[in-house]
């Protein structure tokens, strides 16, 4: 059996490689431990869900190197990793990682200024007189 796991997720701007063996439960993005790298809690639960959706927080250290983008992104692109790489350990978590979405890749990234608008789809401003 492999003892190391590696694996890509991606999220808007965000690029997420994981590094999955077997272990106690340490969890490093950028040398840095998980609870001190995020600023809100809530992209905290989304970077482990897949660990507690499977029940095993405490089987595996993590190491992440995640560049790009924003927290939010980054958080998305560990989760998916993350959820890639309990799949190659374990190819029956199949059924839970997916019917709790997280085998999916959220595709949604910003879309482009077009020239002759403001932003994506916002004109510049109209004046009648």
């Amino acid at each position: 059996m492999k003892e190391e796991f590696v694996t890509v997720g991606r999220r808007k701007a965000s690029v997420a490689r994981l590094v999955m063996r077997p272990g106690t439960g340490k969890f490093e993005i950028n040398n840095r431990d998980i609870k001190n790298f995020f600023d809100r809690e809530c992209h905290y639960i989304e970077a482990v869900s897949p660990m507690v959706i499977v029940e095993m927080m405490d089987k595996f250290d993590i190491t992440v190197n995640a560049n790009g983008g924003g927290q939010t992104g980054q958080a998305g692109a560990i989760k998916l990793a993350l959820a890639r790489a309990l799949l190659e350990y374990d190819e029956s978590l199949h059924g839970k990682l997916k019917t709790a979405g997280l085998l999916t890749r959220d595709a949604r990234v910003k879309e482009r200024k077009k020239y002759g608008m403001a932003g994506a789809r916002r004109g510049y401003q109209f004046s009648k007189r």
